[in-house]
């Protein structure tokens, strides 16, 4: 399948069957995202993956909203970074969670982005805080996001990208 037809096809999937993710595609989704450009080539990003269940369920509580998925993904990948290393580290993992997204999308697994750098808990403590506790991740490491994965239990349709969306295109100046 070509590259913009996966960018097309890319939903944010919330609802999974429960069916567990063979492990060379999470693997692969893994691969992805070290592969991801990194500034500098500094790689300040690394992942801890979760399967298990009471841990993607306290994981679940992460935010206010948002994160309710992962209770029922098969797995989660915990996007981290040590910012010792890189001021350049959220643009980093953002680039890492991109394509592990669409490294997903191309082996048919259901995925999500779930954001915690800058979200609360619904008792307000800060929700990056909230995963490193709860992972013991160290202090100089800070939390981007979660990648939910799961198989879906309904296919979505592929966006449709029309003439509209080109007036967001702007060539030499606004």
């Amino acid at each position: 399948m070509e590259l913009i037809q996966i960018m097309k096809n890319r939903r944010s999937i919330r609802k999974y069957t429960g069916d567990k993710i063979p492990r060379d595609k999470l693997n692969l989704i893994l691969q992805a995202g070290l592969l991801a450009p990194s500034s500098k080539n500094i790689r300040p990003v690394e992942f801890i993956v979760i399967e298990d269940k009471n841990i993607l369920k306290k994981l679940s509580k992460s935010k206010k909203a948002g994160s309710g998925m992962l209770s029922g993904a098969s797995c989660a990948i915990v996007v981290i970074a040590d910012t010792r290393k890189a001021d350049a580290w959220i643009e980093d993992c953002s680039l890492a969670m991109g394509y592990m997204l669409l490294m997903a999308e191309s082996l048919g697994i259901a995925a999500c982005w779930v954001q915690e750098r800058l979200r609360k808990t619904l008792l307000g403590k800060d929700s990056g805080t909230y995963v490193k506790e709860l992972l013991e991740i160290p202090d100089y490491y800070e939390v981007e996001a979660i990648l939910s994965l799961g198989i879906a239990k309904k296919v979505e349709e592929p966006r449709i990208w029309d003439e509209t969306e080109q007036c967001k295109i702007h060539w030499e100046n606004f």
